[in-house]
């Protein structure tokens, strides 16, 4: 006896298959509006206009921005256009690629999720600290605390989680999964020494 299909039970598996890959490339799309939305800034403040920047950011740094100094302008183009850089990363993770731009993407979404991630948690961290009284802050910052706890803190932990979802959700259904896990990890391992050294010399 043979069992005849319809048109609707052979339907099905392709449209949950669909569904699938669709909810998957959320976290890369969302992680490219993240990169995008964040160069937005860098490269309005390299213009000399301090807009959004005045009562968010470091009296310091705005000063640069407003007195448009060289080198500090070549810094926020370079970081604006490092941004645009992480958005395409995030389109690039939405959907299958060849295995060496795999490679190379998936190294950067691990590097790019742990750097994130890490910078905001310290912006958070030293937030409570500050709110707390456990430690002393600037009387010309003391008024950026809130900023960085409650907006640039969880801003950049928002776009390290986007990144991690969207390289975990790239590998999972690779047959070379565990050879772009290991790329992954590379690139994480490598994010973590840079900030763990940035934070204890200071720099960055």
């Amino acid at each position: 006896m043979s069992i005849t299909r319809s048109p609707d039970d052979t339907a099905r598996p392709v449209l949950r298959r669909a569904v699938r890959l669709h909810l998957s490339a959320w976290p890369g799309y969302a992680a490219a509006g993240w990169g995008f939305l964040f160069a937005v800034p860098s490269f309005v403040w390299a213009t000399g206009s301090t807009f959004g920047a005045r009562t968010t950011v470091s009296p310091s740094l705005v000063q640069l921005a407003r007195d448009g100094v060289p080198w500090f302008v070549a810094v926020l183009v370079v970081t604006g256009f490092l941004k645009l850089v992480g958005a395409l990363l995030g389109i690039g993770l939405t959907r299958a690629r060849g295995a060496r731009i795999s490679r190379f993407m998936v190294f950067c979404g691990g590097g790019s999720a742990i750097l994130l991630t890490w910078h905001g948690g310290l912006f958070v961290v030293h937030g409570v600290l500050a709110e707390a009284g456990a430690v002393s802050v600037e009387p010309d910052l003391a008024a950026l605390t809130s900023w960085y706890l409650y907006l640039w803190g969880p801003w950049f932990i928002v776009g390290g989680l986007a990144f991690a979802g969207a390289t975990a959700l790239y590998v999972r259904p690779r047959g070379d999964r565990r050879e772009l896990r290991l790329y992954g990890a590379v690139g994480a391992l490598g994010a973590l020494i840079l900030s763990v050294t940035s934070a204890a010399t200071g720099i960055g």
